[in-house]
């Protein structure tokens, strides 16, 4: 593989590898998210005649996670657990930025991974009584995520694709 393309195939692993990250860390302090969010609210009036709905799911979200840090802090460990496994899924790609070629498959993983974010966000979605809009905000991490492991693909792709000789039969 050219060295061009080297670089540009570890530059979007390594922006979904930051992103997975990113995204991870946000998990853990929601608690505090939550708070910040509901204190802008508060301050801006115009915001609830503007998307009432998304305010009254946002101060749902504020008065049910208060009240379960308040009476089960222990269940946050929840929300830990699921930002160390966007850290360890980043890790994994540690391999083909090092080796693209090698590790193709840890790249077509991501592209799984990305696709199998929308029924997951539109079923457990459902299932726990969240708002469609929200799902679909979900949807959008597999959605965004998808670009810079499929542009590394369509990168490395082609040097993958081994022909096959006859004439090495045994």
């Amino acid at each position: 593989m050219p060295a061009r393309q080297l670089k540009q195939v570890r530059f979007w692993l390594l922006i979904f590898m930051a992103g997975l990250i990113v995204s991870g860390l946000t998990a853990i302090p929601i608690q505090w998210e939550i708070n910040l969010i509901k204190s802008f609210i508060d301050s801006a009036p115009w915001l609830r005649e503007s998307v009432p709905g998304l305010v009254d799911w946002l101060i749902y979200v504020h008065t049910g996670l208060t009240a379960m840090y308040q009476a089960y802090p222990f269940i946050a460990v929840g929300t830990d657990w699921l930002a160390f496994a966007h850290i360890v899924i980043a890790l994994a790609f540690i391999g083909p930025v090092r080796d693209p070629i090698r590790n193709v498959w840890v790249i077509q993983f991501g592209m799984l991974a990305c696709v199998l974010v929308i029924p997951a966000a539109l079923i457990l979605g459902a299932l726990r009584g969240m708002p469609f809009l929200w799902q679909l905000l979900d949807c959008s991490f597999g959605v965004i995520g998808i670009i810079p492991v499929l542009l590394a693909y369509r990168l490395v792709r082609p040097y993958t694709m081994q022909p096959i000789s006859l004439s090495a039969r045994q």
